[in-house]
């Protein structure tokens, strides 16, 4: 990784990272892409008893922390009961094994579940029943899914979304420095450490830049490095083809693994 410019979309364990960059001879720039995450108290207890009065067919749980946020929110609202009730009354479907730990705490057993983690396992264990006309609750943190969402509106449910937290997007101002870094290959890789970082960088390059010469870039040019397969997912739907992934989702691991890939590459 000598000399090797390396960029972090992180906003979190920043110094750990950096110093395994410099470790290993790179030169750590921080680009958060992440945005702030502000809780939605108050207003996310009002959506749970919404979600209450509506009787849901189906739960889909996507993260072990949205899970658990949503249980502290209904207990605020004094109707924790009541919602752990409603969630074991539906069927449930969920992504990962935090997930299902979570849920295994009020007894609940999902009928669906990925079988690698990400939203392509789990929309293929979700193939087997029908969602036509069927009420479905999306537990969202982050990544807004939109290969999830496109299944089950195409097989005809009504979908509502439960995100724990508000996201912000982050500095516009950094993001184009970012697309500029890439597209000018200014920078060897950039790392994407959650599948949010991703949604936000490819929403402002769709919006604000030239997509295409974009995702060119980070196919022949500048490697992009994801934490895990989730975060790998997110930078497929986006188009990208050329990605660098650790077996052990650990930050550390990721820049471990991206330097022996540049070792290989040398």
């Amino acid at each position: 990784m000598h000399g090797k410019r390396i960029v972090l979309c992180a906003s979190r364990k920043l110094e750990e990272m950096t110093a395994l960059i410099e470790k290993q001879g790179g030169i750590a720039i921080v680009r958060p892409a992440q945005g702030t995450i502000f809780s939605k108290e108050g207003e996310l207890e009002d959506e749970i008893r919404a979600v209450i009065a509506m009787r849901p067919d189906w739960f889909i749980f996507t993260t072990g922390i949205g899970v658990e946020t949503l249980l502290e929110a209904a207990e605020r609202g004094k109707v924790k009961e009541e919602f752990v009730r409603t969630i074991q009354h539906a069927n449930v479907a969920v992504r990962g094994y935090k997930t299902i730990a979570a849920l295994k705490k009020i007894g609940v057993a999902p009928v669906a579940a990925s079988d690698d983690g990400t939203t392509k396992g789990l929309i293929r264990s979700l193939r087997m029943h029908s969602f036509a006309d069927k009420r479905v609750i999306i537990q969202l943190h982050g990544d807004t899914a939109p290969t999830l969402k496109q299944f089950l509106k195409e097989n005809g449910a009504a979908c509502t979304e439960l995100l724990p937290y508000r996201h912000v997007a982050p500095d516009s101002d950094i993001l184009e420095k970012l697309y500029e870094e890439v597209t000018r290959g200014e920078v060897d890789a950039v790392c994407f450490t959650a599948a949010m970082q991703v949604r936000f960088l490819f929403s402002f390059v769709k919006e604000q830049k030239d997509i295409e010469l974009f995702r060119r870039a980070l196919n022949e040019q500048v490697i992009a490095c994801a934490v895990g397969k989730v975060t790998a997912e997110a930078l497929q739907e986006e188009g990208i083809t050329r990605i660098v992934a650790p077996e052990l989702e650990r930050m550390g691991a990721m820049i471990v693994t991206l330097s022996q890939y540049f070792e290989r590459q040398s």
